[in-house]
């Protein structure tokens, strides 16, 4: 029987590695995001893979993609928290409005879409795997908001992975530095830093790819790591 995730933020970056990732590992795979069209853009084929259009700030959204994906696919093995919103800029500037979006997305949407999910979880013997960032780790520079949003799903990962042990159910988190995605092309389009500018700042002499990210959170979320639970794994070129 094949096994089924839930991708949220899977149509492009790092969720679309990832769905591709498990998709050929032969996973029945539903990705969520807020545009349809974005989705049908990918143009993937596939009777495996559905979409879910829902805001994961939204606690009833939550609800709603894990009982649609039970009646598509009849359950759930695995939750893939990749849905995420990035924000630089100094403290003086951050707006309430970028504040509530910010935690609505990458705390909020994290947590409720865990919760959402843990019933089928544990009738599974499930897996969760949530994104944070080498910010939530360490900080970054004119990043206070967004740190403080991935510090909270680290933190959170740690606390659910010991609630949940018991019941049988693994939580793991990996926290990517830079990573080549569409959003890293527009922050640098922004800055005028070429790629070459971020690679120098990585022991490896590069920044990371989509992909790599990909095969970590399939790692986790595998049999290949049944002994660990809640870990934080950092995909960050020996960046310290």
């Amino acid at each position: 029987m094949k096994k089924i995730v839930i991708i949220t933020g899977g149509t492009s970056g790092i969720g679309l590695a990832t769905a591709k990732k498990f998709l050929s590992q032969n996973y029945n795979c539903v990705i969520v995001g807020r545009d349809e069209k974005k989705f049908r853009d990918l143009k993937i084929n596939d009777n495996r893979l559905k979409f879910i259009s829902a805001d994961v700030g939204n606690v009833e959204s939550c609800n709603r993609v894990v009982s649609e994906t039970v009646k598509i696919f009849g359950g759930v093995d695995t939750l893939i928290n990749c849905a995420g919103i990035y924000v630089e800029g100094a403290i003086n500037f951050v707006q309430k409005k970028t504040f509530d979006e910010v935690f609505n997305t990458n705390v909020k949407g994290t947590f409720f879409m865990c919760k959402a999910v843990v019933d089928e979880l544990i009738k599974t013997r499930g897996t969760i795997v949530n994104v944070a960032s080498d910010a939530g780790v360490h900080g970054n520079y004119f990043c206070a908001l967004y740190a403080a949003s991935k510090g909270a799903v680290i933190a959170f990962t740690k606390s659910l992975a010991l609630e949940l042990a018991s019941l049988n159910v693994r939580v793991n988190c990996v926290a990517p530095a830079d990573i080549w995605t569409p959003l890293t092309q527009r922050q640098l389009e922004i800055s005028g830093e070429s790629v070459d500018d971020l690679a120098k700042l990585y022991p490896l002499g590069r920044i990371g790819t989509a992909e790599e990210v990909a095969e970590s959170i399939y790692f986790l979320a595998s049999e290949y790591s049944s002994f660990i639970t809640g870990e934080i794994l950092n995909v960050n070129g020996g960046l310290c």
